[in-house]
């Protein structure tokens, strides 16, 4: 496929069927990650694949959204950081951890597998349930699972000449 192509199927997809996911395929998205560009090339990006039923409503319970614990695969992007800014101005890692999730929703697409990226989530209600240390960043929540159904239809988008400028702004 493209990668045009896998970029235009991906969509946040919050409805999911009773169905696990293959490990083969949760480890493709892992590598997709592991191979993002980060700062410096740092790599501060950690996962916690969640599975476990308990867990992953633990987890829903911490986002306050139910689908979170009906996804068959919750996986938890941290960051293990020093804090490191870039000379910009912004810390690296939530940008990196980012760039990461996005990799993993790309090749989640590829698979026929459907993504929502969560960032309204108590990260000290997610660092109980999944035992994370005071100084690991849990930076998102990425559930992971077959669509229950057609995928949600596509949101509009701002046109191209809406968002680009050539040379100024």
């Amino acid at each position: 496929m493209d990668v045009i192509e896998v970029i235009r199927k991906r969509c946040s997809v919050r409805s999911y069927a009773d169905r696990p996911v293959e490990r083969d395929k949760i480890e493709r998205l892992l590598e997709a990650a592991r191979l993002a560009p980060s700062a410096s090339n740092r790599q501060e990006w950690r996962f916690v694949v969640v599975t476990d039923a308990e867990r992953r409503a633990g987890l829903a319970k911490a986002a306050g959204q139910e689908f979170v614990g009906q996804a068959p695969v919750v996986i938890a992007a941290c960051a293990e950081t020093d804090g490191h800014v870039m000379r910009c101005g912004q810390p690296c890692y939530p940008i990196d951890v980012a760039i990461a999730i996005d990799h993993m929703t790309l090749q989640a697409a590829a698979e026929n597998l459907g993504t929502c990226w969560i960032g309204a989530f108590s990260e000290d209600q997610a660092k109980d349930v999944l035992g994370i240390p005071a100084e690991i960043r849990v930076v998102e929540l990425l559930t992971v699972g077959y669509a229950s159904g057609p995928p949600p239809r596509s949101r509009s988008r701002l046109p191209f000449e809406g968002i680009v400028h050539w040379e100024t702004w």
